[in-house]
């Protein structure tokens, strides 16, 4: 059995639905779980709002200094943190389970992952490049920035359950507890630049290069997208497998991420009916409600306050600032 599943909070729950929906329909065979970093007993959801999956809320997963990591991380640091520990969670607690596959919610998957799979037989992980080919201009995101957030993009992961991925795991377990920081200075991006040793301390991982792996806004320069008999293609030769919408916002549609300012639809016409498709079915998935919920674990304004001061202070030019300013 092959076990897919995304991590979210109530706010966050059309994304995962949408992406929840596109596996039932391409690979309905997969056992699909929502791991839920909230409290579903605080939020109270309507029956309309529960959705149609397992949700895996993140108290159940026993995770040892839980509540030492709220403390320290945001929210969007905190649900990248609990990766690894509900991929451990999934090894240990669901036996039939032969492949563990992550995908961030907001991803849709366009076709069978039958190549994935195969892999997956032969290799303990499966990581995705950000990118397979240079980027010949300053524009956001460049090389440089690539070298900030890390090789690999951890939106996506495919683990056998093996022995090796599950030293892997360990690992990447014990480095997110405390280290799972956006802090550029400090040569950390969340869980990403963790994942550039992967290669390097275990055997048999796989690179996927292939263009219709985790499309993206950052990998647009070197992939272009048709429809052709209902199926979409990358680059006119290979199968769309799955579309990572990241940075895209139903209320700015007219861009293609708030991360980027490479390409504008414009400029990209060909991208423009597979972001149309997604921001239906967010609409479909009731994005406008999940969106006001409020997440049970994001930290008052006063302790974030605190904690961006502290974070600031780290650098001793930001110190020597921070000094004069207060003279």
């Amino acid at each position: 059995m092959t076990l897919a599943f995304t991590i979210c909070s109530i706010n966050y729950l059309a994304q995962a639905r949408t992406l929840g929906d596109s596996l039932r329909q391409t690979n309905p065979d997969w056992q699909y779980v929502i791991g839920l970093v909230d409290k579903l007993d605080q939020a109270h959801l309507p029956p309309e709002l529960v959705p149609a999956y397992p949700m895996l809320e993140i108290d159940q997963i026993d995770i040892e200094d839980f509540a030492g990591m709220c403390e320290r991380y945001d929210i969007t640091e905190l649900n990248t943190a609990v990766k690894p520990f509900y991929i451990d969670y999934f090894f240990k607690h669901y036996s039939d389970a032969t492949e563990v596959i992550y995908f961030d919610p907001d991803i849709i998957v366009f076709q069978p992952l039958t190549r994935l799979k195969q892999h997956l037989s032969e290799y303990n992980l499966v990581v995705t490049p950000h990118i397979c080919q240079p980027i010949t201009d300053w524009l956001i995101p460049n090389e440089l920035n690539h070298l900030n957030t890390g090789t690999y993009n951890l939106g996506f992961i495919g683990l056998q359950k093996s022995e090796e991925s599950n030293r892997f795991v360990q690992w990447w377990k014990k480095r997110l507890v405390n280290e799972c920081r956006i802090d550029l200075c400090n040569g950390l991006f969340v869980d990403q630049h963790w994942v550039n040793f992967a290669p390097i301390y275990y055997d048999k991982v796989w690179i996927e290069k292939h263009p219709g792996y985790n499309a993206a806004y950052w990998n647009l320069h070197e992939r272009f997208f048709s429809e052709q008999a209902g199926v979409w293609k990358v680059n006119e030769t290979a199968d769309l497998q799955f579309f990572h919408y990241s940075g895209y916002g139903i209320h700015k549609p007219q861009e293609i991420s708030k991360y980027q300012n490479r390409f504008t639809f414009a400029q990209r016409p060909d991208v423009v009916p597979l972001f149309e498709l997604y921001r239906q079915r967010l609409f479909d998935n009731q994005n406008e409600t999940y969106r006001n919920y409020p997440c049970f674990y994001i930290k008052p304004p006063k302790t974030l306050y605190y904690q961006s001061v502290r974070k600031a202070l780290k650098s001793p030019i930001d110190r020597l600032i921070s000094v004069l300013e207060n003279r």
